[in-house]
């Protein structure tokens, strides 16, 4: 993979803008699941920040930076934000709205905005990493920074460990 991939750069970018100076870390293997990121960096699984896309009733975009450890409850999340149902994001929406194919969804550099909520167990750690734009791409960060970031609102994702 070229270091050169356009939504990597953007990712790179969107964090520099922010005032976050991170390495960019390319791995051999995929890093498309939470578990291949946590196996490819060393890492425990609850460490990897994976960005699930939704459909909200109006159409528009939910981003839900979650825990590698969580799945993401949306009968929980949707009564959280007063919907009635999450609706599935299919591969062109996502990258319509993102920019991003599925695998490699970063939570920055996103081409629209969205609602945007991260799970509060990403902040028991004291590193977490996040796709960077590419399925072999991640970047190390922290929850502080990817809230800064990304506007997120921190919630519960999974009442259910």
């Amino acid at each position: 993979m070229s270091v050169d991939h356009p939504a990597v750069a953007r990712v790179e970018a969107a964090l520099l803008k922010a005032g976050i100076h991170v390495v960019i870390t390319h791995l051999s293997d995929s890093a498309r699941t939470a578990a291949e990121a946590a196996e490819g960096l060393g890492i425990q699984v609850g460490q990897v920040a994976s960005s699930i896309v939704f459909k909200l009733p109006d159409a528009s975009p939910l981003l839900v930076i979650t825990s590698g450890r969580h799945r993401v409850d949306t009968e929980l999340v949707a009564k959280n934000l007063g919907v009635e149902k999450l609706h599935r994001a299919d591969a062109d929406f996502v990258r319509e709205h993102s920019g991003f194919a599925i695998g490699g969804v970063s939570p920055v550099g996103w081409l629209n905005t969205a609602t945007t909520l991260i799970d509060e167990a990403l902040n028991e750690y004291e590193t977490i990493w996040a796709a960077a734009g590419h399925p072999h791409a991640v970047f190390p960060t922290t929850f502080a920074e990817l809230v800064a970031c990304t506007g997120a609102t921190a919630t519960v994702v999974n009442e259910r460990e």
